[in-house]
């Protein structure tokens, strides 16, 4: 059967542009070689917030005292943390299907290779193959957790975020090698429950991507958390011969020999290209990743990549929206382009982290001139009711012409406030747009107001 559409994996980008496409009155499939959903809904975004929550709900447990609420003994199921997890995205997963059938695509389970333009072959999990052919295919392949020599991942005493899911029993300690947004939450989760972390991060500071001052605000809270933090080290080695694990660090200060029961590494993500047929129809590639245009067109003609197979922010928002824009473009629709200079990145530890255009840093290499506030959460009054003065919001604005340059958040909820300075940014909002606009209070989303009117020195609750 010929279809117009074929979506190769159906993750957070490819099951919105099967569904686009769908909506936009094409005949459309979606091969899946696991589970609908993909690695986000299933093994990513969406389980590791249920164990944030959980994460977050024991930690209030064991502070009710400090909002007048006595609880005695409070203690954490860790398997039943994990069942909950694990039935949070089975459902997610299964809201997928209903999609599917409610949009009328052909669900293919297998694994699909490109053999020519326009064929696909399927390979199902008996081994059965057959062929199916589209007039346009979209790529959407996504990523899996990158491997060090250092450290080969065994899935029992090395592991990667999969297996940190889903182990069986609370380790006692644990290190964690990275500090991105995976490496982060393990460690703002796995040191809630009672595990003692290490963080072994190769750059100088962690959560590398944000501005200095968020980096900064991090360690101080995770250090207050009781978590340990090694900047500027690398793991060499590690040892697996023992009950735990021995791994070698090197450091600024020299060698080191840290021992945990578990090592996790978190040293970002990896395309998932081989074995497809880019090859065969000479697709291009460049550093592990398609190569691929505006629209999301690879250099055959036909053939669309999205998502952390492709070379822009390896993040689910950014896979759905490119799977949109592919989807639309190959209808005869003019989209968009990604402007990936207003993508928010968001991190879900305790306290929560979110961040969209330039750093400070950035802005300055960039040329611009710059006016920056930074409003305190302690001034706020929504998040002393709250418990949560941790943190701030830090705006930069182009001097000359009060341009949206950046925001950086770091404080409880702050990945629900991002959204405005997305928009606004989006809109080419100024400063005198996000002063005049009256914000509710009070809220925590005050602060974005309150942050811009410290930059331009018109703060009134600072």
């Amino acid at each position: 059967m010929a279809y117009d559409v074929i979506v190769l994996g159906s993750g957070p980008g490819g099951y919105p542009a099967a569904i686009r496409s769908s909506q936009l009155g094409k005949k459309v499939a979606i091969v899946e070689k696991e589970s609908l959903g993909g690695v986000c809904l299933n093994w990513g975004c969406i389980p590791t917030k249920a164990l944030l929550k959980s994460a977050q709900v024991y930690e209030y447990a064991k502070h009710a005292a400090d909002y007048g609420i006595n609880l005695q003994n409070a203690s954490a199921d860790f398997g039943g943390v994990v069942k909950r997890s694990r039935g949070v995205a089975d459902k997610m997963s299964k809201g997928v299907t209903f999609l599917m059938k409610k949009n009328k695509i052909d669900v293919i389970m297998g694994t699909g290779k490109l053999i020519a333009p326009g064929k696909l072959e399927i390979t199902a999990a008996d081994g059965s193959k057959k062929i199916e052919e589209a007039k346009n295919i979209v790529i959407a392949t996504g990523g899996r957790a990158r491997q060090l020599p250092s450290m080969p991942i065994d899935g029992k005493k090395i592991i990667g975020y999969r297996e940190a899911m889903v182990l069986p029993a609370m380790p006692k300690s644990m290190i964690i090698c990275g500090s991105g947004a995976i490496g982060s939450e393990f460690a703002y989760f796995y040191n809630s429950m009672g595990t003692k972390v290490t963080i072994v991060e190769f750059m100088p500071k962690i959560v590398p991507v944000e501005d200095d001052d968020i980096s900064k605000e991090l360690e101080k809270q995770y250090k207050k958390q009781g978590i340990e933090i090694m900047t500027s080290s690398e793991v060499l080695s590690v040892d697996t011969t023992g009950e735990g694990v021995k791994a070698k660090v090197k450091t600024p200060a020299g060698e080191v020999t840290l021992e945990a029961e578990i090592l996790l590494s978190a040293v970002g993500v990896v395309a998932n290209i081989e074995n497809i047929g880019l090859e065969a129809l000479g697709i291009k590639t460049e550093k592990g990743k398609i190569i691929v245009d505006a629209h999301q067109q690879t250099n055959v003609p036909g053939i669309y990549a999205i998502g952390d197979c492709t070379p822009g922010q390896a993040l689910a928002h950014v896979a759905s929206r490119e799977g949109i824009n592919a989807a639309e473009h190959l209808a005869g629709h003019h989209p968009d382009a990604i402007d990936y200079n207003n993508v928010p990145g968001c991190t879900y530890c305790t306290p929560e982290i979110a961040s969209v255009g330039y750093t400070e840093k950035a802005a300055k290499d960039a040329g611009y001139e710059i006016k920056v506030g930074k409003f305190p959460f302690m001034a706020s009054g929504k998040a002393s009711a709250a418990g949560a003065t941790e943190g701030f919001v830090k705006v930069i604005f182009d001097a000359k012409y009060g341009e949206f340059l950046g925001c950086h958040m770091i404080g409880m909820n702050v990945t629900e406030m991002i959204a405005e300075v997305v928009t606004a940014r989006k809109l080419e909002t100024t400063a005198h747009e996000i002063l005049t606009a009256i914000h509710p209070h009070p809220t925590m989303s005050e602060a974005v107001k309150e942050a811009t009117a410290m930059a331009y020195g018109e703060a009134t609750d600072v």
